[in-house]
């Protein structure tokens, strides 16, 4: 019995137009999902950071914390290290966008600005406890990891910058007398230097607290663009003319 030869003739059969949006939407869907779960990873991965600490932390803690099975961690990110790294990662991304969201919503004014800097580290979104805790976890381990090093250092050297510029700005402004790498160095330190408070839990330092002594940080320094009112909320006094 001969098989019957294909019709060259016969017509293409097009796929329907709702079975390639169908297509499409599936393979969305599995994009979506994978990304949410290493989301869900990462954020248990700070959870764990948060309560056990660098080095009491598992894949098997991570998976317990996310919902997840271990082997779902075992196929995101192979191993401990790469978590870790990605956890740092997604922090850093995350710190990063916060600082430049909030000198993009200031304006041009330097001395808004620096004020919507000093105040975007105190926001609650990255300024709570499980992630000062985290940022503590990875700071420890820093200097004995080059990663982790690269990771940290380019954030501060971007973040660190702004702080000069700025300060530069205000120093012609208004006529100060100050180093302006030197000064944009000691106010970046103070910031850190309260988180650290803030990790250590004592009751009497808050955000709130931690806020406003930056602010009185910057009443002091540059007292023609910030002043103290009544209610001790620190203002911008000046515009630039």
């Amino acid at each position: 019995m001969n098989t019957p030869q294909p019709d060259d003739e016969a017509p293409e059969i097009d796929k329907p137009a709702d079975q390639d949006r169908k297509g499409e939407g599936e393979r969305r869907g599995r994009k979506a999902s994978k990304e949410q779960r290493r989301q869900q990873l990462i954020e248990a991965t700070i959870d764990s950071l948060a309560k056990r600490g660098y080095s009491d932390t598992t894949m098997a803690d991570v998976a317990d914390g996310a919902g997840l099975s271990r082997g779902i961690v075992n196929f995101h990110f192979e191993s401990k290290e790469k978590l870790l790294v990605a956890t740092l990662q997604y922090m850093a991304d995350e710190y990063s966008s916060h600082w430049r969201s909030a000198l993009a919503r200031a304006g041009q004014e330097p001395a808004d600005r620096l004020w919507s800097l000093v105040a975007a580290d105190f926001d609650r979104v990255i300024c709570n406890k499980r992630k000062l805790a985290a940022w503590c976890a990875f700071w420890g381990e820093a200097k004995s990891r080059p990663t982790y090093q690269a990771l940290c250092g380019a954030r501060d050297e971007a973040y660190q910058q702004v702080f000069v510029d700025l300060c530069t700005v205000l120093k012609h402004e208004g006529d100060y007398g100050f180093e302006p790498k030197a000064l944009a160095l000691a106010l970046s330190a103070t910031l850190e230097g309260l988180w650290h408070r803030l990790m250590m839990g004592t009751e009497s330092v808050t955000r709130e607290t931690s806020f406003q002594a930056a602010a009185e940080l910057l009443a002091s320094v540059f007292p023609r663009h910030f002043v103290r009112d009544e209610t001790g909320v620190r203002r911008r006094a000046i515009k630039r003319p």
